[in-house]
């Protein structure tokens, strides 16, 4: 790597940062960008530079808790639930901290907001307890930065064709272009080969995958299309693993049903502060809410494409005990 391309807030004279991003493979994503390769996964300039911020300067505590997932997976969803279950019961409706900011702005990335604009980000906004925080690294990158602290990660995972579809469109309004064939083909490809941010995919997957069997008292694995089909079956369940659990007296008044509700798609995406806002990083909040479909890859894949994504999510998943 060219000393030109070092990013420009690094500190001249890290010389092992210098050292460690001068050695790391690189390869071109979909869009033409250039990715490197740290602790095998793929990672522009400036993200890569916020990750190693973080895994240097996070000072966990043990009750924090960690969204994390693939780009594209439920995210946001996921963001909503935790903030809701979090919050029930400490506002009136018409001020629920949902109803006033998007759930990205509520619980920010570790390397796309916080460690993306200073190695020592302010944590005074951060004084109540649980913080909640997010990201979209594997669970051995995100584990660096924990150094034994015992708080809770929750993965939310989906279906790679969906989550592929999803991110297509995401990827063409932060653009500001129509969502073309050509770069879809492009996306799949890079998917394929596994050089996309965050991936590849399935190990990302399989690393959480894998941490929730090894260390389950602190990592739920959920899966999208189970909070589809079964949501309030899984919200009792995240509820139970974040320790705040729903009283039976909740139970009774509806308070299961009222988080669903008011985290529902077509709810969110109503909310005049999802209409109207832009994220801290300058995203439109409406980018987040489109579909939220399972299945939905099926109207843009070809079935071509469909055979060759599932002949290498079976290779890579096999053995896992992983179930799509």
């Amino acid at each position: 790597m060219d000393e030109k391309e070092i990013p420009k807030n690094l500190e001249r004279d890290d010389e092992e940062y210098v050292s460690l991003i001068s050695s790391l493979p690189s390869d071109i994503d979909f869009v033409g960008r250039e990715l490197f390769k740290y602790q095998e996964s793929w990672y522009g300039n400036k993200m890569l530079q916020a990750i190693i911020n973080f895994q240097r300067g996070f000072e966990p505590q043990d009750t924090d808790i960690i969204i994390a997932s693939f780009p594209k997976a439920g995210t946001t969803w996921l963001k909503a639930l935790t903030v809701a279950l979090l919050e029930r019961s400490k506002h009136s409706s018409d001020a629920h901290p949902l109803r006033l900011d998007n759930p990205h702005n509520l619980v920010p990335f570790f390397e796309l907001d916080l460690y993306a604009k200073s190695s020592k980000p302010d944590m005074t906004n951060f004084s109540s307890t649980p913080r909640v925080f997010a990201t979209h690294v594997p669970l051995h990158t995100l584990q660096e930065a924990l150094k034994n602290s015992s708080c809770k990660i929750v993965y939310v995972w989906r279906n790679v064709k969906d989550v592929l579809v999803s991110y297509w469109y995401f990827k063409s309004a932060l653009m500001k272009v129509e969502a073309e064939r050509s770069l879809l083909e492009s996306m799949f490809e890079s998917f394929c080969r596994g050089v996309s941010y965050g991936g590849p995919f399935w190990e990302h997957v399989l690393s959480y995958w894998r941490g929730s069997l090894e260390e389950s008292q602190n990592v739920l694995f959920l899966k999208y299309e189970d909070l589809k089909t079964e949501p309030r079956v899984q919200l009792k369940r995240l509820a139970e693993f974040l320790d705040c659990p729903f009283t039976v007296e909740e139970e009774e008044n509806g308070s299961v049903e009222e988080i669903l509700e008011l985290c529902s798609l077509r709810n969110l995406k109503n909310l005049e502060i999802n209409k109207i806002g832009i994220t801290s990083r300058g995203v439109d909040h409406k980018n987040f809410f489109r579909k939220g479909e399972v299945g939905d890859s099926k109207n843009y894949l070809t079935p071509e494409m469909e055979k060759r994504i599932d002949m290498i999510t079976e290779d890579k998943f096999g053995g896992s005990g992983l179930k799509l």
